[in-house]
């Protein structure tokens, strides 16, 4: 009838439940069999109440079966803008709709420039055995562009590589998964991973070379990527991602995803979410600061740079251990 996607978390003495994916679930939702009443989901939720201390569930939308069905049980903290485009007219109608002229000779100008390189072409990675070599490009680029920069995706770790090399068997079956590659000169030099679904586009990673930074390729290759989207038929645009230039500029609005923590069962889970709510809304404060995203992006890079080597390294290492060397090679 219903199922709720949880894994339990044992943090400070107390077990939390958290969506699978914990921080990169967008979206996550109860799911129900065709037919179900929604109200199976408080059903669910209470059962789950008597099983745990409390939930921290992120990235729900303001309309979901889990936040309409939790209500005030909960506390719901805004934690990513989550902008989306509609793709209704088809994506000419959408691109001159968002984005102004000037805008769009800067993208025909960028264009130009890159051809002036090389020959340039895009391919989209659809079958498996196209996805994996797409991917395998896709780990380069992504590490080429993050290195010694703040990225909180698991994207780049071996732990979460491993899991999207298992995961695209399942995805190429069903017909959801595409990578976007803009290629120079036969090399790749940006990518954009996403998902198709019920006519939806959903954003999940990009990612391009810095030596062409000037070029604008990330951009080049996202809007290469929703226009292929669209040829196949796709309505409408969730970016999940927070609020870059980019997915601002071509949204047609926002559709923020939510935290939301409760249902505890006990003074010190209460305790805990009271803290834990506290912390979150000062560090969302912060970032609103321009002297703390100077001092993070800029004054930190060096030492993020090294505590992310050391973090990797010691993960790999555990990946070996556990798999008898396998992971290494």
């Amino acid at each position: 009838m219903g199922a709720v996607p949880l894994f339990v978390r044992l943090r400070l003495g107390l077990q939390i439940a958290e969506f699978l994916g914990s921080r990169e679930s967008a979206l996550a939702d109860v799911l129900l069999a065709e037919g179900e009443e929604p109200s199976i989901a408080l059903h669910l939720m209470d059962r789950i109440r008597g099983l745990v201390d409390l939930v921290d569930l992120f990235g729900l939308h303001a309309q979901s079966r889990l936040t309409v069905a939790l209500g005030a049980r909960v506390q719901h903290i805004e934690r990513v803008e989550a902008p989306v485009l509609d793709l209704a007219g088809g994506w000419q109608t959408a691109y001159r709709r968002r984005m102004t002229s000037k805008s769009r000779s800067l993208h025909r100008r960028r264009k130009r420039q890159l051809a002036e390189l090389g020959t340039v072409d895009l391919a989209i990675a659809r079958t498996e055995l196209d996805l994996r070599r797409a991917l395998e490009e896709a780990f380069r680029l992504h590490s080429l562009r993050w290195r010694g920069r703040p990225d909180h995706s698991s994207f780049g770790t071996p732990t979460g590589q491993a899991f999207h090399r298992a995961a695209l068997k399942s995805l190429t079956k069903d017909n959801i998964a595409r990578i976007a590659t803009l290629n120079l000169d036969g090399r790749a030099i940006a990518f954009h991973y996403y998902f198709v679904f019920c006519d939806r586009m959903y954003v999940h990673r990009l990612a391009f070379d810095p030596a062409f930074a000037r070029y604008s390729p990330g951009l080049i290759c996202t809007l290469a990527a929703v226009e292929a989207a669209a040829a196949e038929g796709v309505h409408r645009v969730e970016f999940l991602g927070g609020g870059e230039r980019y997915k601002l500029e071509l949204a047609d609005h926002l559709e923020p995803l939510y935290q939301s923590l409760g249902l505890a069962r006990t003074p010190v889970a209460r305790a805990f979410v009271m803290a834990s709510v506290a912390s979150i809304k000062a560090k969302l404060r912060l970032k609103r600061s321009s002297t703390f995203f100077r001092f993070y992006y800029t004054g930190l890079a060096a030492a993020r740079g090294v505590a992310t080597s050391l973090l990797n390294r010691d993960e790999l290492s555990s990946a070996s251990t556990s798999s008898g060397g396998d992971e290494t090679r």
